[in-house]
């Protein structure tokens, strides 16, 4: 499927439903700009029409397949969601529209690029916390 290609209602239905559920668990918002938000759904559906699961549209991928059986590092919630509360995508943010860093090691880029951004709501989410270096 190429990824200019029209996700099934199905896959764009499952993938709301997964992010707004998602982000109550993890005390995250959208960001404010709902284009962002709009274009990493369809991504993420794309990916489960083609793939028949969520990888992160937000990477490049030499063999999206290999990237799936090798691991499931960018299956969305990714594991630096899990671990960190960091997404890339900007798909779960603080309710300004930024990445929440604060738990992220000091030299990862997204520190560098965005700064120190603080958890809201340190109460929830980081259900992989303890995985922290076991990628």
């Amino acid at each position: 499927m190429p990824s200019d290609s029209v996700p099934s209602q199905n896959s764009m239905n499952r993938m709301e439903r997964y992010v707004e559920k998602y982000r109550e668990k993890s005390g995250t918002f959208g960001h404010p700009e709902s284009e962002v938000t709009a274009a990493v759904v369809l991504g993420l559906a794309q990916h489960i029409d083609e793939l028949g699961r969520p990888l992160c549209p937000c990477n490049f991928y030499p063999d999206k397949k290999a990237e799936l059986e090798e691991s499931r590092r960018w299956v969305c919630a990714c594991n630096e969601m899990k671990q960190f509360k960091y997404c890339h995508c900007l798909l779960f943010t603080n309710e300004e529209g930024q990445p929440i860093t604060e738990y992220l090691p000091e030299d990862h880029e997204g520190r560098q690029v965005y700064g120190l951004v603080k958890d809201p709501t340190p109460d929830k989410g980081r259900e992989a916390r303890h995985q922290i270096g076991k990628n």
